[in-house]
C-alpha cells in the first residue's frame, strides 16, 4: 500500500524533497509523438515557466528540474521560517495570485473595516494560506492540475492527464542531494534528448551553465553558496563551479565509448561527501531505480524512520553500499 503523501514529508528531517510527475500511460506531455508525428514540444515552455511562476509565490524553491517527454523531475527546498514571517496581507496578495480567495479577504486587501467576528475568520484562513504556501502537496497540484488542464483544453479531452499524484523522495543529507541534483540535471543525456548539459532545453542545468556564463546565478533556482560554514546564507551547500565540473564528468562517464571511472581529483565534491566514483555514477544514473523511498546515509535513514515511526528502513541495504 502507497504511502500517504503526509507521512513522506518530515520537515524535522529534511526540507529537500525530489518530485516525480509521470503522464497517464506514459502518454506524451512535450516532445515529439513517434506515432502520430504530432509535437508537443511547446508543453515544455508551460511547464517551466509554470514551474518558476510558483516558485516566486510559494514559500518553496526550485533546486533543480528537468521536463522530459513523459515526466518531471523536480527538488525543490520548503522555505518554512520565510512562511512564518511574511506579513498577513503579503499572504493574501500571494495566495490570491493563485485562487481568487474570500469575499472577505478581497475587503481586507481593499482596506475596508472589519469587525471582531469578521478579522477572527480572516485570520484563521491566513492562517491556512500561510500553511498551504510552505506545502509541498499545494505545490505540486498548482502545477500539476494547471498544466492538465491546458493540455486537456488543446486535445479537446478530458480525463485524467497524470498517473496520480506525484511521488516524492525526502533526502535527507548533503550525499542524497547531491546525488539527486545531478540525476534530474542528466535526465536528458541519459534518454539520449541532448549531448552535453548546456543543450538541454528546460532544464534546470542549462539555466544555471546560461547565468553562470555571465558570472551570475539565475534568480528563479535556489543558489549555489559554497561549503557548509558559520553563518551560513540560504542556499545549496556545494561550489557552483565544483558541481557543474562533477555534472559534466558523470554525463561524460555515460557515454559508452567513455570509461566508466571519475578520477577523484576530478570531483572533489565526493571527497568531501565521502562515495566513491563507482558508487557516484551508479546514484546518478539509477537514482530512483535504486531507492524507492527517503534516501541518506544509514543514520539519517534511521533518525528519519524513528520521526515517522517506522519500523522498516527501504533501501537500508542500497544506502549502506552507495553511501559508503
Amino acid at each position: 500500500m502507497a504511502t500517504p503523501r503526509k507521512n513522506q514529508i518530515s520537515l524535522a528531517d529534511t526540507l529537500y524533497y525530489h518530485c516525480i510527475s509521470r503522464c497517464v500511460r506514459r502518454a506524451f506531455l512535450c516532445g515529439i509523438d513517434a506515432l502520430t508525428g504530432r509535437s508537443y514540444e511547446h508543453r515544455r515552455d508551460w511547464v517551466e515557466s509554470k514551474l518558476l511562476q510558483l516558485a516566486q509565490i510559494f514559500c518553496i524553491d526550485v533546486c533543480a528540474y528537468a521536463v522530459m517527454s513523459n515526466h518531471t523531475h523536480i527538488v525543490l527546498h520548503v522555505d518554512k521560517p520565510k512562511a512564518q514571517v511574511l506579513t498577513d496581507r503579503t499572504i493574501v496578495l500571494r495566495w490570491h495570485k493563485l485562487f481568487k480567495g474570500t469575499m472577505l479577504c478581497q475587503r481586507f486587501l481593499q482596506g475596508e473595516s472589519l469587525d471582531a467576528a469578521e478579522l477572527a475568520t480572516l485570520h484563521s484562513r491566513i492562517l491556512i494560506y500561510r500553511e498551504r504556501l510552505s506545502d509541498i502537496s499545494w505545490f505540486m497540484r498548482v502545477l500539476n492540475e494547471g498544466i492538465a488542464r491546458q493540455a486537456n483544453r488543446e486535445d479537446d479531452c478530458t480525463g485524467r492527464f497524470w498517473e496520480g499524484r506525484f511521488k516524492s523522495q525526502a533526502l535527507l543529507d548533503e550525499a542524497a542531494l547531491v546525488a539527486c541534483l545531478a540525476y534530474v540535471d542528466l535526465n536528458p543525456i541519459r534518454a539520449k534528448a541532448a549531448d552535453l548539459p548546456e543543450h538541454s532545453n528546460y532544464t534546470s542545468v542549462k539555466t544555471r551553465i546560461a547565468s553562470a556564463k555571465k558570472g551570475a546565478q539565475p534568480a528563479t533556482l535556489m543558489p549555489f553558496v559554497g561549503n557548509p560554514r558559520k553563518n551560513m546564507p540560504k542556499g545549496l551547500p556545494f561550489e557552483l563551479q565544483s558541481y557543474l565540473e562533477l555534472v559534466e564528468w558523470t554525463g561524460r562517464c555515460m557515454r559508452a565509448d567513455k570509461p566508466g571511472h571519475i578520477s577523484s581529483d576530478a570531483a572533489p565534491i565526493l571527497e568531501r561527501l565521502d562515495i566513491c566514483p563507482k558508487n557516484w555514477l551508479a546514484l546518478t544514473t539509477s537514482f530512483t531505480k535504486v531507492f524507492h523511498g527517503a534516501v541518506g546515509k544509514e543514520q539519517a535513514l534511521t533518525t528519519y524512520c524513528q520521526h515517522q515511526h517506522r519500523k522498516r528502513r527501504v533501501d537500508l541495504s542500497n544506502s549502506q553500499a552507495l553511501f559508503a
